[in-house]
């Protein structure tokens, strides 16, 4: 019985790739250097797999900044504005696409489907030239089968790359990036042929799309697609991998019937329709993989469940088409268990990080092949019991009032606009109110100063000190600057979502559980294994600090609930609903105790409420339903003068605008600089907006520093489709990843943009 991975975390055991690649934008070492890291990663990772057992280990799903961008690189499809002239895309172009650089901004980021990494997009248009021009996929086969390693080559499938794809400034919205299928499908032929050159036997391609509602045009292109490769593809074994939720009928149907394929991944974690749509009907002679062992999460598999449902296939597949996979690429998970120092061994005995996962693959593989690990196979049932009779998940008391929260829909009594002239009277804010989003640079002494205080080698009166003395710099800076809504730049914050964790019970914390999101950018998830409160107050402390520091207003900044949710690895024995809902209570206690203590600003990021948005459109009213009542569970029972402020991160959300409007914030900052301001086009579209909105007007996730005229020009564009008195002046998000010689001039130029424009307002009355 053979066994698979879709794919494999990048970053390293200990973060590897990350240090690497800031090292080498920094200009501290060479491209050899970066180079040799990856490629000892590379090899490690291959060489686990193997030894673990797994027969079909992936390739080319290693990647320097993002799988997309890789196949935008393979194309050739650059964008003009970054001057390449052809040839091999080199490491320059291939980071300034993903970063900017001095001279032209970055291309977009996106939240990859419903998850918390994030890809660049494709900028395309009708006279998109393509062109091979990036050799990663074969050089990683070549380079794994001199190790003694079989792999299956990974590619990001044409269509599903075409339909992630945006029409490039300059050309019509109305453009669909899918009518240039015939234009790349030559340059897969060539990778395709290389890689059978090479010798590899099997190729995978992920089309992760065909799980979304697709239309009948766009389904007839994976058909169109698969037909024009069938002659180039005959002599290879080929996968068509998908991931994230049920594949529709009518998807399946679709592929399911493409000739040129030989076997179909799908997600049964998530996807149990699939597993209907499975046992129904499959095409005889045709490998199923099963991603059983889940892809996306730290929760040890239910070994017999899946063994279960493996056999039940089997009946249907065969013995010898059956393949055990993962749900999804590993990557979304924390890499390897037995870098954990800080769990105890209960909550260790209940989690399998993506090392782990590949030896559950491979655990069940043998099983069905008759070769079952009984010692194994108890061990895991042992921890499952003990994870659902362990008295540290269940708290009958968070349970009753989460339960007790369904019965109101938490709505302030007064409306936006009567609420925003009580605060505007009690604020006495300008007009074009300045702001950032919260973090402020996070400097190499400051993190000393947090690790240190962590590992006990200071005393708290030092780290309190210090703290102090970092919040009184932002302060000073910022009153420098003349913002006119301060925050105090989160110094004592690991990571919005693990700072709060923290303090929160029914929470555990890794040491080493990073994952990537971007790039070099890594989160570590908190593990929410039990119900969850607030036993004190979290921020106050800090907040009141910072205010008395200045007259000016101080924003108190909290993480919302559904972002808590989002970002961390969530429980599943109970809906994704019930725990949010219990966020919400414990987020409410500290909004409330944040007013009593002075605080009139208070912003509740929530982050990541679009990305949790299901990839079905039928299931989207039911989550956004309670992920915005748990959004104003936090802050229902506020006055009015409070002024409650929101942000949210780099996402589509002209599809989601009601709901947003629905939360009912006073206040929201957005991002919009990536994504070619396609926000505005809402506004300009007629939704009426009547809360306080500040729709990025710079990027922060790249180095470059915006003038004075290229800010003033979006708030102008701003000014177009919104009303004077609603809008607000801020970055795109947080600042905490930026150095402060960037971040100074940026604020700066903000700044000087906004009274520029201020001026000219008044000079026209």
């Amino acid at each position: 019985m053979a066994s698979h991975i879709v794919g494999y975390p990048r970053m390293g055991p200990k973060r590897e790739l990350k240090f690497a690649l800031e090292s080498f934008w920094d200009g501290k070492s060479t491209a050899e250097d970066l180079q040799k890291v990856s490629t000892d990663l590379r090899a490690s990772i291959w060489k686990q797999m193997a030894d673990a057992g797994i027969k079909y280990i992936p390739s080319n799903t290693f990647s320097h900044y993002d799988q997309v961008l890789d196949t935008t690189a393979m194309l050739g499809a650059v964008p003009d504005r970054y001057s390449w002239t052809g040839g091999e895309i080199t490491l320059s172009t291939y980071f300034s696409m993903a970063r900017g650089n001095a001279t032209v901004p970055a291309m977009e980021m996106t939240k990859w489907f419903d998850t918390n990494y994030h890809f660049i997009v494709p900028e395309l248009g009708p006279d998109t030239k393509f062109a091979y021009s990036s050799h990663k996929a074969i050089n990683e086969y070549k380079e794994a089968k001199a190790l003694s390693v079989d792999t299956v080559p990974v590619l990001v499938g044409p269509v599903s790359y075409l339909l992630l794809s945006k029409p490039a400034k300059g050309v019509e919205k109305s453009f669909s990036p899918l009518s240039l299928l015939s234009s790349i499908l030559p340059v897969y032929k060539e990778v395709i042929a290389e890689l059978k050159a090479a010798g590899a036997s099997w190729i995978q391609f992920d089309e992760p799309t065909l799980v979304k509602d697709l239309e009948s045009h766009q389904l007839a292109a994976f058909s169109a697609a698969y037909a024009e490769l069938e002659s180039a593809l005959s002599g290879l074994n080929v996968l068509v991998e998908t991931y994230f939720a049920d594949v529709p009928a009518e998807s399946y149907k679709t592929l399911t019937s493409l000739s040129s394929v030989t076997a179909y991944g799908f997600d049964l974690e998530r996807g149990t329709k699939t597993l209907d749509l499975v046992k129904s009907g499959f095409p005889a002679g045709k490998y199923l993989f099963a991603g059983v062992v889940d892809g996306r999460n730290i929760w040890a598999d239910d070994l017999a469940a899946s063994l279960c449902t493996l056999q039940s296939l089997e009946a249907i597949v065969g013995k010898d088409k059956l393949v055990v996979s993962t749900s999804c690429s590993l990557m979304h998970t924390a890499v390897d268990l037995v870098n954990e120092t800080k769990l105890d061994d209960e909550i260790k005995s209940w989690l399998a990080f993506a090392a782990q996962k590949v030896v559950e693959v491979n655990a069940l593989a043998k099983a069905l092949a008759g070769q079952k690990d009984e010692a194994y196979f108890a061990a895991n049932a042992a921890a499952l019991s003990s994870r659902r009779s362990s008295p540290r998940v269940t708290n009958e008391e968070v349970q009753k009032a989460a339960s007790a929260v369904k019965t109101s829909d938490h709505r302030r009594a007064t409306t936006v606009s009567a609420r925003l002239d009580a605060q505007q009277k009690k604020l006495n804010l300008p007009i074009l109110p300045t702001t950032t989003i919260g973090s402020f640079p996070q400097t190499v002494e400051l993190r000393r100063v947090r690790r240190e205080y962590k590992a006990k080698k200071i005393s708290e009166d030092d780290y309190t000190k210090a703290i102090k003395e970092e919040i009184r710099k932002v302060v000073e800076i910022q009153e420098e600057l003349d913002i006119d809504v301060l925050v105090h730049g989160e110094p004592e914050r690991n990571d919005m979502v693990e700072y709060f964790g923290e303090q929160l019970s029914g929470f555990a914390f890794t040491a080493n559980g990073w994952v990537q999101s971007y790039g070099s950018r890594c989160v570590k998830p908190p593990i929410i294994y039990g119900d969850v409160s607030r036993p004190n107050p979290m921020t106050v402390y800090w907040s009141q600090v910072a205010q008395s520091m200045t007259a000016r207003p101080m924003k108190g900044m909290l993480t919302g609930p559904v972002t808590i949710l989002n970002w961390s690895f969530v429980r599943n024995d109970q809906p994704r609903f019930e725990t949010c809902y219990q966020i919400a209570l414990a987020i409410k206690k500290e909004v409330e105790d944040l007013e009593a203590g002075g605080i009139q600003v208070i912003q509740i990021d929530e982050a990541a409420l679009r990305e949790g948005l299901p990839l079905r459109k039928s299931e989207h009213e039911f989550y956004l339903d309670w992920a915005v009542h748990s959004f104003r569970i936090t802050n229902c029972g506020v006055q009015d003068t409070t002024q409650i402020h929101t942000h949210m991160c780099y996402s589509n959300f002209n599809d989601i605008i009601q709901s947003i409007i629905n939360m009912d914030a006073d206040v929201i900052t957005i991002e919009n600089s990536r994504s070619d301001e396609k926000l505005l086009s809402v506004f300009r579209e007629g939704v009426v907006y009547g809360a306080g909105i500040g729709p990025g007007v710079y990027d922060i996730h790249s180095p470059r520093i915006p003038s004075q005229e290229e800010i003033a020009d979006r708030v102008n564009k701003m000014l177009a489709v919104l009303d004077t008195n609603i809008l607000w002046v801020n970055p795109d998000c947080g600042l905490k990843t930026r150095k402060y010689a960037e971040v100074k001039p940026a604020l700066t130029n903000m700044v000087m943009a906004a009274k520029q424009i201020r001026a000219e307002l008044a000079k026209a009355k």
